[in-house]
């Protein structure tokens, strides 16, 4: 009999030796909510990124220097006025200066404004920053967004976001080429942000 106990115990061996091994990849089970945390680092990762802002106006000491010009042709012709008489018109001739400074002011003013555009998986996020430091943050969902442009690409007119009824004009003070390279660049990434991910 323990000849036959022993050929039992061989069999055993054997049929266990020959079973197939599963061996687990994690050592340590996963933390709760580790697939969600990891599906949402896939989704915040940047697709696009930029930063819209106007041309930057002339130096102050140059705006300076073609004020003080102006004013002294302005004075030559005042003064050319009044020897003549025609004190009136010497009141004017001020006037135009005046408003050539407050249009310098409000251009410089208007190049402090600026637009963010954040494009992940999940969210299309454009941030307007105004001059005065207030910004408006305003946000898409990236599978519906159609980025439009207008032929011929005009100054003054942006490049057109829309989805569901809702319209976001951004870069308006952009030239005709940064609005092609920006429509271009953002079809292109709301494309990929689009396309299916298992990373």
């Amino acid at each position: 009999m323990p000849h036959l106990a022993a050929s039992r115990n061989r069999r055993k061996r054997n049929a266990l030796s020959r079973a197939p091994v599963i061996i687990s990849e994690v050592a340590e089970p996963a933390p709760r909510g580790f697939l969600t945390r990891l599906m949402e680092t896939a989704a915040g990762t940047v697709l696009y990124r930029a930063t819209l802002r106007p041309n930057p106006p002339m130096r102050f000491a140059a705006l300076l220097a073609v004020l003080f010009v102006v004013a002294a042709i302005d004075l030559a012709f005042a003064a050319w006025f009044l020897l003549r008489g025609a004190w009136p018109i010497t009141p004017f001739m001020g006037a135009d200066v005046a408003l050539l400074a407050w249009a310098f002011l409000a251009s410089r003013r208007a190049a402090r404004r600026y637009e963010e555009v954040c494009l992940t998986r999940n969210q299309l996020r454009i941030e307007r920053h105004e001059p005065r430091g207030s910004s408006t943050p305003i946000e898409f969902n990236p599978y519906w967004v159609r980025v439009e442009l207008e032929e011929p690409v005009e100054t003054g007119a942006g490049v057109t976001l829309r989805s569901h009824g809702r319209a976001v004009q951004i870069g308006a003070f952009l030239a005709p080429p940064q609005k092609l390279s920006v429509a271009g660049a953002l079809r292109a990434a709301l494309q990929r942000a689009r396309e299916p991910h298992f990373g």
